[in-house]
């Protein structure tokens, strides 16, 4: 099947972000997701998935494990199961980014704050 943005299961969280089911199996998780100027999700680990954040667009900056990164589009940033991390959307647009998780991360996040 063919998925995109108009046919994919959609959810809010954070203040204001949003964020679309590319694929969504247990083994599996990708994600396209919307995060607004400003917003910031909670810092946090997962004990078994893997991720990759893949920016299409905007800069993110991420904490993971105490050190920052800056990631600008058409550019991605591999976590490893265990590793504190953050997106955070500092600039003045919007950020839109994928995110995929092997397995899937959901009931796998355990937050910091």
């Amino acid at each position: 099947m063919i998925k995109n943005l108009a046919n994919a299961e959609h959810y809010s969280w954070g203040n204001n972000c949003e964020g679309w089911h590319l694929v969504k199996t247990p083994q599996l998780s990708i994600i396209q997701e919307r995060m607004p100027a400003g917003a910031a999700e909670k810092i946090h680990y997962h004990r078994v998935a893997q991720q990759f954040f893949y920016i299409i667009s905007g800069t993110a900056t991420f904490l993971v494990n105490g050190a920052m990164y800056t990631v600008q589009a058409q550019n991605g940033l591999h976590i490893l199961p265990g590793q504190h991390h953050q997106i955070l959307n500092h600039t003045t647009n919007d950020l839109l980014f994928t995110v995929t998780s092997q397995p899937t991360s959901h009931g796998d996040r355990l937050e910091l704050e």
